[in-house]
């Protein structure tokens, strides 16, 4: 199917980060790894001109096709296939939930690289945010974005170059995520500036840290990242935390001096909070 002469129609919007992915062998990875079964019911964000909407029609019972562009959702109209509902809306302001209407529901989506961080937070949810309706309505995502994020997304502590951060968190606390495939900027058009990837996060049902208080280790993690060039110590000073108490976690914990929260697994730094939360003043 020749995609690219299909794009080169229409007129992309550099306002809203419009790149079509016009690889065939790109699409087919991001199908074969959905896992795709005819009872599925797929929400697929930014389905701009329906190339892989159109591939997901042909495997699932339902389609809803979150776009903005009110040029693209006409292309979407024109696919032949009556299980496609076209969701006219921001992704921002789309109750997944309500949609999945009790059951659970595969999200395929390719990101613009502007709105990654907001749109994985919509989905996911906030580390403190236990019971976000979203998050629990998602079996699971296939997500294609720019492929240095894709790194900072799976990244660990041993990551290199500082690619492991709030957003590695955020991802991995109560998801898995798996790196599955790059994707060259020319399997767009228009072509991006860089290089993409494609990832799964599947949300797990049985929590995968216990922490006393989410909201206190919320505030540890941004705390230990907006600093990320300080000492542990010294970041969550700045972050506002009592010095005190963080003598008597450091003491508590056997903490180097030298300790620097880049290096610590979403494990430590839970262990660290708990410290923090078994004190009076922190």
């Amino acid at each position: 199917m020749d995609y690219i002469q299909r794009a080169k129609k229409f007129r992309a919007k550099k306002s809203l980060g419009q790149n079509f992915l016009v690889d065939g062998s790109a699409i087919n990875t991001i199908i074969e790894n959905a896992n795709l079964q005819a009872e599925d019911v797929v929400l697929e964000i930014g389905a701009g001109l329906g190339f892989v909407t159109e591939q997901i029609a042909q495997r699932v019972s339902k389609v809803y096709a979150v776009e903005i562009d009110k040029a693209a959702i006409e292309e979407l109209k024109k696919l032949p296939f009556d299980n496609i509902e076209i969701v006219e809306q921001d992704i921002l302001k789309t109750d997944i939930s309500e949609i999945a209407n009790g059951s659970k529901i595969k999200i395929i989506a390719n990101i613009p690289y502007y709105i990654t961080s907001p749109i994985l937070s919509h989905l996911l949810g906030e580390i403190d945010d236990e019971e976000n309706k979203n998050r629990k309505a998602i079996s699971e995502i296939l997500l294609m974005v720019q492929y240095e994020v894709a790194r900072r997304i799976c990244a660990t502590p041993k990551s290199p170059n500082k690619e492991y951060g709030s957003l590695s968190i955020l991802c991995n606390f109560y998801s898995d995520t798996e790196y599955i495939k790059k994707v060259g900027k020319r399997s767009f058009f228009p072509a991006p500036k860089v290089d993409s990837a494609i990832l799964k996060i599947t949300p797990q049902e049985v929590e995968k840290y216990s922490v006393q208080d989410k909201k206190l280790l919320r505030r540890i993690i941004t705390a230990t990242f907006q600093a990320r060039r300080k000492t542990l110590k010294n970041a969550l000073l700045i972050g506002g935390f009592n010095k005190n108490t963080i003598d008597a976690v450091y003491e508590k914990l056997n903490l180097e001096q030298t300790t620097r929260g880049e290096k610590l697994s979403i494990e430590e730094l839970c262990r660290i909070s708990d410290e923090f939360a078994s004190s009076q003043t922190c």
